[in-house]
């Protein structure tokens, strides 16, 4: 396929596979488009706001793409892995599929268990998205946009959602995402769910990569990955990486690996926008992801549940391929009154911020 600045594959996607479509509507098309500056390009599909791949040099020159993902769209339809999806309306864990909001308890759609992950069985990551604005040029982006019905997934409320995926500069994408309730408040947790692998997809192990996370605090689990309402210091613990480590030096202390929430220090820009974590490969290609944000938490996760999944040129992802660090509200926050509030009245704005910066060593 040749490349162009925006690479469209119209696929026969009946509208049946979106909730809330007829089957008498018109089908929607699902294609994949292409940002690009310089040897610096992002793809992205609206079927369900997906980055599928993010292709940069190392820091001998050699390009490589380094997100988790699949060929084609087709596998993203059936994929319980979330790669590069755009995850909501409440991202992460909602303990026992229910929440009370002013009196009214509300009765989600389980898909973890007896709790609601990501949203439900068909969140956000699951429809088809309308491109609402595409732009190439010095700083090209693209911006999506979702209509989220009253009652899907047992959420309430109409809600206005989009998200623009942007290069920013040289090796810099930005994703800044709003939404908007329309009728009722309603809780809104959005998270990018992209699994990195700063080696190249298909490199292997993340394990020996050196992170840095910008928090003192985590909010603990039960073993059904459902916060108990603590906020517990990381201090003495393996959750502890206020100073570069390797994941593997740690992560024999976490059974299973880690899927944490982290805590994060207070903004102190002005903007509500700080340093999160920063990333060092540790197979030698000199890449360095610097995230910034501006959402109360980060969600750690080294790809536990990677199992033998078939993903980009045939090859086969296995535990630990790949690492996730999703900015957000604190999981199950609906049902945790100490926690940052994620409810939002018709008439607020939920807005938030990602910088992914990539350097090289």
């Amino acid at each position: 396929m040749a490349t162009s600045s925006v690479l469209v594959f119209f696929l026969s996607l009946l509208l049946l596979a979106t909730a809330g479509v007829s089957a008498g509507a018109p089908r929607k098309r699902v294609g994949i488009y292409e940002l690009r500056r310089g040897e610096f390009s992002v793809k992205v599909t609206n079927w369900g706001a997906t980055i599928t791949s993010v292709v940069l040099p190392d820091s001998q020159g050699k390009l490589d793409d380094i997100a988790l993902g699949y060929d084609g769209i087709r596998p993203y339809t059936n994929d319980t892995t979330n790669f590069g999806a755009l995850v909501g309306r409440v991202a992460n864990r909602i303990a026992n599929a229910k929440f009370t909001l002013n009196g009214t308890t509300y009765h989600l759609l389980p898909n973890d268990g007896n709790n609601t992950l990501h949203g439900g069985p068909k969140g956000f990551g699951r429809v088809i998205w309308t491109v609402k604005d595409k732009v190439d040029g010095e700083y090209p982006y693209i911006t999506l946009y979702y209509r989220s019905f009253d009652g899907e997934q047992g959420f309430p409320g109409d809600l206005d959602v989009y998200v623009t995926y942007k290069i920013d500069g040289d090796f810099v994408l930005s994703v800044i995402m709003h939404a908007v309730p329309l009728t009722k408040p309603t809780p809104v947790n959005l998270a990018q769910h992209t699994y990195w692998n700063l080696g190249g997809h298909e490199s292997g192990s993340i394990l020996k990569d050196r992170i840095k996370i910008f928090a003192s605090h985590i909010t603990p689990v039960n073993d059904e990955l459902i916060p108990t309402g603590e906020i517990r210091s990381v201090s003495g613990t393996p959750f502890d990486f206020r100073h570069p480590a390797t994941i593997a030096s740690k992560i024999g202390g976490v059974p299973g690996g880690y899927d944490i929430n982290y805590v994060l220090s207070s903004p102190s820009d002005g903007q509500g926008v700080r340093k999160v974590a920063v990333v060092e490969d540790g197979r030698g290609s000199g890449r360095v992801l610097e995230l910034w944000a501006n959402q109360p938490g980060v969600q750690f996760y080294t790809g536990n549940f990677l199992k033998h999944e078939r993903g980009k040129n045939g090859h086969y992802y296995k535990i630990h391929d790949g690492l996730c660090l999703e900015t957000q509200g604190f999981p199950d926050s609906v049902n945790h009154p100490n926690f940052p509030s994620q409810i939002y009245s018709p008439g607020q704005v939920y807005k938030h911020v990602m910088q992914f910066k990539f350097s090289f060593k």
